[in-house]
């Protein structure tokens, strides 16, 4: 199935052009940007201050949750406010279970969004056998529910985004599809199907899930099923609870970034469990990163399609030494530009000596592989650490691992009896590399781009080999000069998340210049591997960005679980505001921290209550007695 124009050549899915007040999203307009409010929608004064800063910073369409009638109401007084303010931004009404608060925020707002799984379906996590005539039943019920807020959109010009969200399926929906992208584009595609039918189309469709994965997959297959069904609506993407800082703009760039990548997307929210407005500045640095790629280099179409894009499975290789094979992806880090390279440079990699020990402390984002170039050195390193050479340094003393161009390669039958890296770009392949290699069992690629669109040049390479069957491991490598540190983490994402979502990739490698510390670049490939589910090696925090209904300080809550859980590897914790943004949100955690009311807390073991309205003083502390009672707690190491 086709989900985008081309694998090879940008071009923007074209879609249609929906009317969201004074703003026009899809077609040939920019990418918008929004965000949502953090305030209580009952506190006029406060929404339109925030809403303010938001829209100071670049946000072009401003969502407020209305989670009942009193607060639908009150959106009249906050548009008014902000008109007299000077503002006419677009208004968005933020409606999960309330089918009257809609109703009432349609006729007042720009814009209403509503999600499928719980505005007139339910979720009890009920398994429920249906028949086709029982199903057919529901649907009707549905309609019944549903085709009121149709109306009054249509009456009042009002826009709607219709929003699925990976971990709020009804129960209806899981009992038929499962917990899968078809289940959720279903779950959306039922809405639609209504508002086609009363010839309603001011509509914005969007598949969020916090698993990157399940995101990207479930809007592919949205974009096959309207290209299928001669659809064109706008797509709002977003990665819901991110999270914060650098995990938070890692996961949604890796997410968002793949589909900008292809063309696909026409507004963007990236969701972090920060202040609103900071969140507009990320999303603009991740959209710069697009700038310009429709001039990209041309690349050789990709005639037959190897890839399952609608289904994570791994390019299959042989196993190299670690790289390959079943082992998760290795990172490569790069010091061939450093001056000097000492014992304590290591430390930035995760590796530290210590000198009254004489030992090597090896950490959990301790790189696998170091490249030094023409450097020697004269301390050992530690035994889990491989160091590559350039091959003409690797001669001299054959240590380590060479580092050979293609003509090295042919033209030398002098290398590793182990390993060998062979550098190359997608024009570098040629018959004679791929006979020479297809029966080499120490040969990995490492794989590198100058086109502006080098995740789909690099995705070529990858599908050539794939078609002939070569099956050498491929470590990613890209190169970036010059960049903030949060630009590298965006781009940088956005170039490999892509590949490895695809099942792409036996190792990383980011090589970037005055980009920022070692230390830093390294967090940021293991943070890639973590947020496209290829290589666990921190705990993961599923952690909602705030809104109106939120029932604590997601940030101050999110720092104290972090401090005390931030060394369970491999542990996924949800973080979540409310209870809309709760069990269902948060589908594949282990343990989950949910706002049940004021100062009150419920605990979860992945989807079911274990412990109700727990003080919020005391509520992390029983988080780390229930992840102990379930055998997922170790104490910290010091």
């Amino acid at each position: 199935m086709k989900y985008c124009n081309s694998l090879n050549k940008y071009s923007r899915f074209k879609t249609r052009e929906v009317k969201v007040g004074n703003i026009t999203v899809g077609g040939n307009q920019p990418i918008r940007i929004q965000s949502m409010t953090t305030t209580n929608t009952m506190d006029t004064i406060e929404t339109v201050e925030e809403s303010i800063r938001m829209i100071k910073a670049g946000c072009e369409l401003v969502r407020i949750t209305a989670p009942s009638k009193k607060e639908a109401h009150n959106l009249q007084n906050i548009k008014d406010e902000l008109k007299k303010r000077g503002y006419n931004t677009p208004l968005i009404a933020d409606i999960h279970y309330t089918p009257n608060a809609a109703e009432i925020a349609a006729k007042i707002v720009e814009k209403v969004r509503v999600n499928p799984g719980n505005y007139a379906d339910k979720k009890k996590f009920e398994n429920i056998t249906y028949t086709d005539e029982s199903y057919d039943a529901e649907i009707v019920r549905i309609k019944e529910k549903f085709l009121p807020l149709v109306k009054i959109c249509k009456t009042h010009g009002t826009a709607m985004r219709i929003g699925t969200n990976h971990g709020s399926l009804s129960d209806r929906i899981l009992s038929r599809y499962g917990d899968t992208p078809k289940g959720m584009v279903e779950s959306a595609m039922e809405f639609l199907r209504i508002c086609r039918e009363e010839d309603y189309h001011n509509i914005i469709l969007s598949m969020k899930a916090s698993n990157t994965r399940v995101m990207v997959q479930a809007y592919r297959l949205l974009v096959a099923e309207m290209i299928k069904e001669k659809m064109n609506y706008p797509l709002h993407l977003g990665v819901t609870e991110a999270g914060e800082g650098e995990d938070g703009r890692i996961k949604s760039a890796v997410g968002i970034g793949t589909l900008l990548a292809d063309g696909i997307g026409d507004t963007i929210r990236v969701s972090l469990t920060e202040a609103p407005e900071h969140e507009i500045p990320v999303a603009e640095k991740l959209l710069n990163h697009f700038k310009g790629i429709e001039s990209h280099e041309d690349i050789n179409t990709i005639i037959k399609n190897p890839l399952d894009s609608f289904k994570y499975s791994r390019r299959k290789t042989n196993e190299v030494l670690n790289i390959g094979g079943g082992n998760a992806p290795i990172v490569m880090a790069d010091f061939c530009l450093k001056e000097k390279i000492s014992a304590a440079s290591f430390f930035g990699i995760g590796s530290n000596y210590s000198i009254p020990l004489d030992k090597w402390h090896i950490n959990d984002l301790a790189a696998d592989y170091v490249f030094v170039g023409n450097h020697d050195l004269d301390f050992e390193v530690p035994g889990t650490l491989g160091v590559i050479y350039n091959y003409k340094k690797w001669k001299i003393h054959k240590k380590g691992f060479p580092l050979l161009t293609v003509n090295d390669y042919l033209d030398n039958d002098e290398i590793s009896n182990k390993l060998n890296f062979i550098y190359i770009c997608l024009e570098d392949l040629n018959e004679e590399l791929l006979q020479k290699v297809k029966i080499d069992k120490t040969a990995v690629f490492l794989i590198d781009t100058y086109n502006k669109n080098g995740l789909a040049e690099q995705r070529t390479l990858f599908t050539q080999l794939m078609i002939k069957d070569i099956r050498t491991p491929v470590v990613i490598g890209r190169a970036y000069a010059n960049l903030s540190q949060e630009q590298l983490q965006l781009s940088a994402s956005s170039d490999l998340g892509g590949l490895l979502l695809d099942g792409l990739g036996d190792g990383i490698f980011i090589a970037a210049e005055n980009c920022g510390s070692y230390q830093s670049i390294n967090s940021l490939a293991f943070g890639i591997l973590q947020a496209s589910r290829t290589r666990i090696s921190k705990t993961e925090y599923i952690s909602c960005p705030s809104c109106g209904r939120t029932l604590f300080d997601l940030q101050e809550t999110t720092a104290k679980i972090r401090k005390e859980t931030d060394h369970l590897k491999g542990v996924k914790i949800g973080i979540m505001g409310c209870i809309v943004n709760g069990p269902g949100e948060m589908a594949d955690a282990d343990y989950g921290y949910v706002g049940t009311g004021k100062g009150k807390i419920t605990l979860y073991k992945e989807q079911d209550v274990v412990e109700k309205n727990i003080a919020e003083d005391k509520a992390v502390a029983s988080l780390i007695n229930l992840i102990k009672k379930h055998g997922d707690w170790v104490e910290k190491s010091n």
